[in-house]
């Protein structure tokens, strides 16, 4: 048996109770062999993961098929500029027992994680402001432990307590990762699955589905890939998320209207808006 097999069995040995709802469900499909395997290679050495991909390419979906695979619970975190400590890690509130006002420290996401073993997610990551994540400094790295500095508690992290972060790079609103925080970090590429793979996920999440249609809009990622990839068009418009909505639309409507409410209305760019609309004509014969 294996290092990541010995791990998920051990792990899966594990009770969450209140938790169990926070367990992720399966589906991520890999674009080639070796990536699912490599990146549970990291988290079975308890290493935090960086998903760096675009939008709708999956990285929230191969989160939870992990914490899936080890029947492991996963707080989350989304991130952006007024992500401050007391998100991360909880806050201080009067509540009344016996007849007396007592404070209490309300916990946290990380706090959470750290202390019950579980899966701390962490999402676009580059939102945040630079300031406020090397709190999570000494938790990332060997020590896998924290002060909180709202209780003064020493907080040391669970064996089983991992950290799976994404990044979307280059977005409006981002900003470059401090390089102390990025180096904490195993990180993975995370592409849009393209042939087979994007069959396979189309056949699975729709399988009554006139072939017609699924083959419109197979057709039509592959073409949007290529656009994006010659600067064409931005990243949001191959979005796979924003394809599978539009697929599920055009189940009960024209499939140009779909794709035009679930994709194109969302681009800002009139230009691009038309050059998508263009290309779908193209493909629905």
């Amino acid at each position: 048996m294996s290092l990541i097999e010995q791990d998920i069995t051990k792990r899966k040995e594990r009770r969450h109770e209140d938790y169990t709802k926070l367990i992720g469900k399966p589906g991520y499909i890999a674009p080639d062999n070796h990536l699912w395997q490599d990146i549970l290679s990291a988290v079975v050495l308890r290493k935090p993961v960086l998903l760096k991909g675009p939008t709708g390419a999956g990285k929230t979906k191969l989160a939870e098929s992990i914490s899936a695979l080890f029947g492991q619970p996963m707080q989350s975190i989304n991130c952006s500029v007024d992500l401050d400590a007391e998100a991360l890690l909880g806050f201080k509130t009067l509540v009344q027992r016996d007849g007396q006002s007592v404070i209490e420290f309300v916990e946290g996401p990380v706090v959470t994680a750290m202390k019950k073993g579980h899966f701390l997610y962490i999402d676009e990551i580059n939102m945040a402001k630079a300031e406020t994540l090397p709190i999570l400094h000494s938790a990332l790295d060997h020590r896998r432990m924290m002060t909180n500095p709202f209780t003064g508690e020493v907080i040391e992290a669970h064996p089983d307590f991992g950290v799976i972060s994404a990044i979307n790079e280059g977005y409006i609103g981002t900003a470059p990762m401090n390089e102390a925080l990025k180096n904490r970090f195993i990180a993975y590429p995370i592409p849009y699955l393209t042939g087979q793979q994007l069959a396979e996920l189309w056949n699975r999440e729709f399988p009554d589905a006139d072939a017609t249609l699924k083959s419109f809009m197979l057709n039509l990622a592959e073409d949007l890939m290529k656009q994006v990839k010659n600067g064409l068009l931005s990243e949001e418009a191959a979005s796979i998320r924003s394809l599978l909505d539009a697929t599920a639309l055009a189940q009960y409507m024209d499939p140009l209207r779909a794709v035009r409410y679930a994709i194109a209305e969302k681009l800002e760019d009139e230009s691009e808006r038309d050059l998508f609309m263009d290309l779908a004509h193209t493909w629905k014969k």
